[in-house]
């Protein structure tokens, strides 16, 4: 059973590898207008239906997206709570190279910080 900081990094992991291909982005782009059909999305994209599913599943099975089947029409729907875990990892990041700049600030522009 893997622990909940091993689960957070294979999360993220998985959500930066679907986010990695231009393909998947455009389709999270495109979902942030709102929902679409799969048959709508795939005609922006110049490859088969078969290839472009792929990219939909590997959204979904990263749990950008989620699908919903109505009769014959799957219709895809970003899962925006999912992107928030990017978002929490950049702001960490932010913090940290912000604390490192800051500090280098001070040594740069203090005289007694150098002198430490």
């Amino acid at each position: 059973m893997l622990s909940r900081v091993a689960q957070y990094w294979e999360q993220l992991d998985g959500v930066f590898i679907a986010l990695a291909d231009p393909t998947r982005r455009r389709v999270i782009r495109r979902l942030g207008r709102g929902p679409t059909s799969v048959g709508d999305l795939a005609r922006e994209f110049p490859m088969t239906l078969p290839s472009f599913m792929k990219h939909v599943r590997t959204l979904e099975s990263n749990g950008l997206i989620r699908t919903v089947k109505s009769g014959r029409v799957r219709t895809c729907v970003l899962n925006r709570e999912r992107l928030a875990l990017v978002e929490g990892w950049l702001a960490e990041q932010r913090q940290i190279w912000e604390e490192r700049t800051d500090r280098l600030e001070r040594l740069v522009t203090d005289p007694k910080e150098s002198q430490q």
